[in-house]
């Protein structure tokens, strides 16, 4: 019997370790998308690494942001204006490392607008994980509204 009872917390003790690790890992992805509905630069700025690349694959190929310009064009809205809403369908990680796919649906002033998947690249520094990839799809066929 104490070898079940032994046996159970510990291997319960490793669930909540990969659930309060993939909730670190998640921070920075949810504020993310918190700072762009809120429209809070400030907010923005903390999620992405000094050198993050954000880009976006297009019909004509891949378009990459400068995140400065994507950090001014939030502040620019108004809140609730922007609603990425998303679904985290899997964290893989390898020390500092972390790679998270996430399908999502967009919202603009309360109307869909189109649909697609966020693939996430962050890195752990100085014990906060940041994004420092960002690459997403967009399109406006076959979409599963998220809520």
């Amino acid at each position: 019997m104490k070898i079940i009872f032994a046996l159970t917390l510990f291997l319960g003790s490793l669930s909540f370790a990969q659930q309060t690790s993939n909730s670190e890992i998640e921070k920075p992805i949810r504020n993310l998308f918190l700072a762009m509905k809120n429209a809070d630069s400030e907010l923005l700025k903390t999620v992405f690494a000094d050198a993050a690349i954000l880009q976006t694959i297009t019909k004509d190929g891949v378009k990459t942001e400068n995140i400065n310009d994507f950090v001014s064009s939030i502040s620019k809205m108004k809140k609730d204006d922007l609603d990425e809403r998303i679904s985290i369908e899997g964290i893989h990680t390898d020390g500092n490392l972390a790679s998270v796919f996430t399908p999502y649906s967009f919202y603009f002033k309360g109307k869909f607008s189109h649909c697609g998947a966020n693939s996430f690249q962050l890195v752990k520094q100085n014990g906060d994980w940041k994004i420092q990839y960002l690459i997403d799809t967009r399109r406006k066929d076959n979409c599963k509204e998220l809520n």
